[in-house]
């Protein structure tokens, strides 16, 4: 494996990103309050994390199916799905008894992950494996099997002992994960696990936040990012990249939900890319902000004869597909596309 000490490069930008999700975690608490009803907000922010997680690996249950299964109501669906949230509720549930630079609990959370769904749950992997595209292309190949152990023990043993930013630290030890791919199944579930294991640890608000949501909207742009980082020596510079944007879009997506003010993402088809078409008013919208980055919902209302709600509505969704970033307050800051022309 690359020597751990030198899997990433620094990016300048990753510390303004960091700076805006430290002031974006006091807004959280503010409407946790004005909520009036936090734990409600966490359960549901924590089901939107177990769908996300579990959609992204292929199950096909619903969101309201997955709400069904943690709530402990009778669902029709296949099995194996369902056992795989009512896995995943139990390892999210577990989560604060886990020690994140730990072996031995990291085989324990894919114990729990897994059960009953593979032969080596809880196991390193005893084979060699691949990651495959639908077409047969190899995409990845794990690290040798003989080695999983010495190399999981030596990442973990680094994320322990390294003073990196718990931000950029967990996205390293996510990315490595993949990397190394110490399972013979269950390694994307583990590695998002494992991430927001270690952010809960630097700030207990963590533990509810979805990001695993903005990855499922944005599949296309997480394998990307993961391939991104491993082309000839492995650099994850673009996957915590990626990441940080990603935790910094969940954490508005979480203050959107508890203000009232969250758009309705649709569910996307397993398996298809996870870019949501944007319809007109989207497509104006980014043609308008590329142009004049600092321009208002209010304005923009009245360029596109839409109102003001509709306007939010569409930053919101837009936000949550990574195509928009707010860089600094709601009243001085600007708004930055992120990607290409559509």
């Amino acid at each position: 494996m690359t020597p751990l000490e030198k899997f990433y490069t620094e990016d300048p930008g990753w510390y303004g990103k960091i700076g805006e999700i430290h002031a974006l975690l006091e807004r959280v608490k503010i409407s946790e309050e004005m909520s009036g009803d936090a734990l409600h907000l966490r359960k549901l922010s924590r089901i939107l994390s177990i769908h996300a997680s579990t959609a992204i690996e292929g199950n096909r249950l619903t969101l309201g199916q997955v709400t069904d299964v943690v709530n402990g109501k009778p669902v029709w669906g296949p099995p194996k799905d369902i056992k795989e949230v009512q896995n995943a509720w139990r390892a999210y549930g577990e989560m604060d008894r886990y020690e994140p630079w730990s072996v031995g609990d990291l085989l324990k959370a894919h114990a729990h992950l897994t059960d009953t769904l593979i032969g080596e749950s809880g196991r390193f992997r005893t084979v060699g494996v691949a990651v495959v595209r639908n077409d047969g292309m190899v995409m990845h190949r794990g690290s040798p099997a003989d080695q999983v152990s010495t190399l999981v023990e030596q990442l973990l043993h680094w994320g322990k002992t390294n003073e990196t930013h718990a931000l950029i630290k967990s996205s390293a030890v996510h990315y490595m994960l993949e990397y190394i791919h110490p399972f013979r199944d269950g390694n994307g579930r583990i590695g998002r696990l494992w991430q927001t294991l270690i952010l809960s640890k630097w700030n207990p608000l963590f533990a509810w936040m979805p990001v695993e949501t903005l990855i499922h909207h944005n599949q296309a742009l997480y394998y990307q990012s993961l391939q991104d980082s491993h082309i000839g020596l492995v650099d994850c510079r673009p996957f915590i990249g990626f990441m940080l944007d990603a935790i910094a879009n969940s954490l508005y997506k979480y203050i959107d939900v508890a203000t009232g003010t969250a758009a309705t993402v649709p569910d996307v088809p397993v398996n298809v890319p996870v870019n949501v078409p944007v319809n007109e008013v989207s497509n104006k919208i980014l043609i308008i902000l590329r142009a004049n980055p600092e321009a208002t919902a209010k304005k923009m209302a009245l360029d596109l004869s839409v109102t003001d709600k509709t306007i939010k509505r569409h930053l919101n969704a837009l936000r949550e597909q990574g195509r928009l970033r707010r860089v600094g307050p709601d009243k001085g800051g600007h708004w930055e596309v992120i990607g290409g022309p559509l």
